[in-house]
């Protein structure tokens, strides 16, 4: 009966969510109540729910403060640079134009805010792609592949999901999958490259005998025009170019600190978040603006993760979660068992792109992690693996910041499915590959 219940409170869930009856904040904290008064658990309820929050309340405050730091940064002006730089040594090369592409997503995808990443490098590279032809679905693809690999640091939603459903530390989830990452944000910038060639070719046949390819590049009214489009007059104000690098000393501190764990990630970014708004905005009026132009942003990805918290509480402190996973293994054949971290990493694609994060991390993964347990598989490998399909669930039609790419750029969903999909496999694939060699995923 417990299980019939707990798989109904799934079904539940991801029809809410689905069909967006409900946001998942509300779906995380009703539900999960709902059917543990059901369940006969109304008394324990309470203190479920408050062990829930307190086991996700660190990685609620790295989110919190770490979108606060990245939103400073952004707002000081840091990566203006750099995607000036890239832009001008562009000059007008389609090869250089789309591999500079991947390489600045690459670089600000580290805010771990997908919105913001394409918000700067399309608005930045836009206008040079429509100068030259270029289809912006490759400036749109390569765009959003990168953000599928670098949204999975400790401040990014899917690790920030899974960290709070499975009660680990986005850091420990981050570790496991950087040796991924950078195999990854290489290949990326290799499809970059193999693209440009081939675009670098039709422009030759195309352009005419004012401007030929590379050498004499286009106007510099274009390079001027993608260089100062995402530097619009009314954040001028904000800007910090006088303090750039001591910006980015302390940006780098920070990653360094959080890589070797110095100190708890949380605790990085609220020291971090602090010198920031000191340094930049030492008046008490401009740092309110600050923490008020991004609390919004930071609310919402908080609210979610704490409601996950009261979620994990009672789905797992009840004998819900155990007596679901005895049923699995019922059904499972004995041979699949081990290889449950594969099986994962495998649906974690079709599941996230269909159902959305927070239907599969929610909804789903709970249940493979707690199945998995029962054939000695560690949490940590299972967490890792569900990341491996992100590439995929970045781009479904569930994920709002997907539509924010095709109306900056013009395209359809489709299409960019049908060019960024076939890349995104090669992505799983390094993930998978790189899995086996780290071993989150046994083969034997």
């Amino acid at each position: 009966m417990l299980s019939i219940l707990g798989f109904l409170m799934i079904f539940t869930f991801l029809f809410l969510i689905l069909t967006k009856r409900v946001s998942p904040f509300l779906g995380l904290t009703v539900i999960p109540i709902i059917y543990g008064i059901i369940g006969g658990f109304g008394p324990e309820l309470g203190n479920l729910m408050m062990e829930g929050i307190q086991k996700v309340a660190p990685t609620a405050i790295l989110l919190l403060f770490a979108i606060l730091y990245f939103g400073i940064m952004l707002d000081t002006g840091l990566f203006d640079p750099l995607t000036s730089k890239i832009i001008q040594l562009a000059k007008g090369d389609p090869l250089k134009i789309i591999v500079g592409t991947a390489v600045l997503a690459g670089i600000i995808g580290f805010d771990g805010d997908g919105s913001t990443t394409m918000m700067i490098v399309v608005t930045a590279f836009l206008p040079l792609y429509k100068k030259l032809g270029i289809s912006t679905i490759i400036l749109a693809s390569i765009t959003i592949m990168q953000i599928g690999i670098t949204t999975l640091v400790p401040w990014g939603g899917p690790a920030g999901r899974v960290a709070s459903v499975l009660n680990l530390e986005p850091n420990q989830l981050y570790l496991e999958m950087l040796p991924g990452m950078i195999v990854s944000l290489l290949f990326v910038v290799a499809v970059a490259y193999f693209i440009g060639l081939k675009e670098r070719a039709r422009y030759r046949k195309t352009s005419t005998e004012s401007i030929s390819m590379p050498e004499a590049g286009i106007i510099d009214a274009a390079i001027e025009s993608a260089v100062i489009e995402n530097i619009t007059p009314e954040n001028l104000n904000v800007k910090r170019p006088k303090l750039i690098w001591f910006n980015l000393f302390l940006s780098s501190i920070i990653m360094v600190a959080i890589v070797l764990e110095w100190l708890p990630p949380a605790i990085v970014f609220i020291v971090g978040t602090a010198l920031a708004l000191l340094i930049n905005y030492p008046a008490l009026q401009s740092q309110r603006e600050r923490m008020a132009a991004h609390a919004p942003n930071a609310l919402a990805v908080v609210a979610v993760v704490l409601a996950a918290g009261i979620f994990s509480g009672i789905f797992k402190g009840t004998p819900i979660s155990e007596s679901m996973a005895l049923s699995l293994v019922n059904i499972i054949p004995d041979g699949l068992g081990p290889y449950m971290a594969l099986f994962t990493a495998i649906v974690s694609a079709p599941a996230l792109f269909l159902i959305g994060p927070d239907g599969f991390y929610f909804g789903i993964l709970p249940i493979l992690a707690e199945t998995a347990s029962n054939y000695g598989i560690d949490t940590l490998k299972i967490g890792t693996a569900s990341l491996y399909g992100t590439p995929f669930g970045i781009m479904g039609p569930l994920v709002a910041s997907v539509y924010l790419l095709i109306n900056i750029t013009g395209i359809n969903l489709g299409d960019l499915h049908k060019h960024a999909a076939k890349w995104s496999l090669g992505i799983l694939l390094i993930y998978i590959i790189v899995g086996v060699f780290t071993g989150i995923i046994a083969l034997w």
